[in-house]
């Protein structure tokens, strides 16, 4: 099965994955709800979470997750309800929809911010085969 396919079908969807975030040479990481879409993982945070501080300082990261590791950067894309977000949110919304209606965001507050991480390279392993992916 191509790669890209495998990344869709096993993180196109709410998946927790592990985040990795470093701040002064000390590394952090935390499980976190994504999807998957067109090589970048997307999460829904506020921006004033430890995560996001550190992103601030160094935005080199990496995730992993179902037999796949990766690194990139990420990027804070803004309030959720902004104009440009809201295809992928809408997604996320759907995708997080029991999370969400259970009262864990409030799409109003303008710090709940969209975090994008670009994927730079990873290793998905499937169905015994290992696979190096450049994004």
């Amino acid at each position: 099965m191509e790669p890209q396919k495998i990344m869709n079908e096993r993180f196109g969807h709410d998946r927790l994955i592990s985040l990795a975030t470093s701040e002064n040479n000390v590394p952090y990481v935390r499980a976190v709800n994504s999807v998957y879409q067109d090589g970048c993982f997307y999460m829904i945070t506020h921006d004033q979470s430890s995560k996001m501080k550190q992103i601030e300082h160094n935005p080199q990261v990496a995730i992993c997750g179902e037999w796949f590791n990766g690194h990139g950067f990420a990027e804070n894309l803004g309030h959720v309800l902004k104009e440009e977000n809201l295809p992928i949110y809408k997604k996320l919304k759907t995708s997080f929809e029991n999370w969400i209606q259970e009262g864990h965001i409030d799409e109003t507050d303008k710090k709940i911010v969209l975090l994008c991480v670009h994927l730079k390279t990873g290793v998905l392993y499937d169905d015994g085969i290992r696979y190096e992916l450049h994004f």
